[in-house]
């Protein structure tokens, strides 16, 4: 193919706002009808938008076409290079490296020193996990304990000396990548979050524990569906395809077993909802409930936080993900954050708050549940990118006392460092 009939670079060149809307949205093979879905525009508008019979669209707008494209700086779509702004990969956290290295350390060979016990890994694992539900910095508290996690979990695979202990030492090993992926989501290195959410599968599926299988089986779908709308079907198939393995299980299952099952009922509903297929999304999320109701009352799965208390979260994020801003307001309304004891999920479930009064035209109170997610886990709304965004445009808003709520939300969460 020759130099001419390549794509051109959308920034290479001084080219205006509709024709890197076109080549963006080209890349991704997304066609007109389907982007003008996904931000509740008609495909003619798209197409004028990139013709330039129309002018740029407003910032909302902008910023709604950026997170349909995963568009992870907005000088890519608009050509300022004043709005460097990364909107879903936050800033690398100080401990990626470390927790890279490890990941990456392929130790081959026998080792001198003996692997932990597993009654230890696990141990360890307890600790890690109620760390993270618990601390407001929970990045920094898992970043500092998976470099050795990590290690110690691979050597205590290579040094099992049973067919018992090495699928024990796999479930280990899984669970531990699960954790690692809480840490790596939305950090510059897709490509790290990938291997690790690859091999938490394989070692899964080498431990043939119903429950690990189903954890691994949740956060690969959410890796998948996080990758853009080309991507829902493998989400898909990676849930129901584990939902038909657990189902017929659940009558004498243990209770993480059926909250496994619970959290992907929601995921393909959740999904369902991404897709704008409302009667699907809400049917999974009866499913999911009536699997919650049947748990304990106090109980809470310490992965995936599935619980009674998380069900009203999660139909808040259906009807925000279903664009509806009057359901979101209500259901954000019955959901009450303080039932949640994981403070990280919490924060998790102000921002769906937020998003669901920002769809519904109430900006003052969603920069206040920000705020207030801000005060639960400083450290999930920076990374979050539906958090940035909200904040971003307000720090664009007409009326003053917002814009300056805005601002100082904004340099709180690290958006308008300089």
């Amino acid at each position: 193919m020759s130099s001419e009939d390549a794509a051109p670079d959308p920034y290479a060149t001084p080219l205006v706002f509709g024709q890197r809307l076109q080549i963006l949205r080209e890349r991704r093979g997304m066609s007109r009808q389907v982007l003008a879905g996904l931000v509740a525009m008609s495909a003619s508008w798209v197409k004028r938008v990139e013709n330039g019979q129309l002018q740029t669209p407003g910032l909302d707008m902008i910023l709604q076409i950026a997170e349909v494209l995963r568009v992870s700086n907005l000088a890519e779509l608009t050509g300022r290079k004043s709005m460097p702004i990364a909107l879903f990969t936050g800033p690398g956290h100080p401990r990626l490296a470390a927790v890279a290295d490890a990941v990456n350390r392929f130790p081959v060979g026998s080792q001198s020193a003996p692997a932990p016990s597993p009654t230890h890994i696990r141990a360890r694992l307890a600790r890690a996990w109620a760390a993270r539900h618990s601390a407001p910095n929970h990045r920094e508290v898992i970043g500092s304990l998976l470099p050795g996690l990590i290690t110690d979990a691979q050597l205590s695979v290579r040094q099992a000396n049973s067919a018992v202990q090495r699928r024990a030492a796999q479930a280990s090993l899984s669970e531990v990548y699960s954790l690692s992926q809480f840490f790596l989501a939305y950090q510059p290195d897709a490509s790290l979050l990938w291997r690790v959410a690859e091999r938490g599968i394989v070692a899964a599926q080498e431990s043939e524990d119903p429950h690990t299988i189903g954890v691994a089986a949740w956060l690969t779908g959410q890796a998948h569906r996080d990758s853009g709308p080309h991507h829902y079907d493998a989400a898909d198939e990676v849930n129901l395809a584990t939902l038909r393995f657990l189902e017929p299980m659940l009558n004498e299952a243990a209770d993480d077993v059926r909250a496994i099952t619970g959290a992907l009922q929601f995921e393909v509903g959740y999904t369902a909802a991404r897709r704008g297929e409302t009667g699907t999304a809400w049917r999974y999320w009866d499913s999911a409930r009536e699997i919650a109701e049947a748990l304990p009352a106090d109980y809470y799965h310490p992965v995936t936080s599935f619980s009674r208390a998380i069900m009203g979260a999660h139909a808040v994020t259906i009807a925000v993900e279903l664009h509806s801003g009057t359901e979101s307001v209500r259901q954000a309304a019955q959901a009450e954050a303080a039932a949640i004891p994981s403070r990280p999920r919490r924060a998790r479930h102000r921002i769906e708050q937020a998003r669901g009064y920002h769809l519904d035209g109430q900006p003052d109170v969603a920069l206040a549940t920000l705020a207030h997610a801000y005060e639960a886990a400083p450290e999930t709304i920076q990374y979050n990118g539906y958090a940035r965004r909200i904040v971003l445009e307000e720090t664009e808003a007409k009326a003053p006392a917002r814009r300056r709520r805005a601002c100082e939300l904004a340099a709180r969460i690290g958006l308008l460092r300089t």
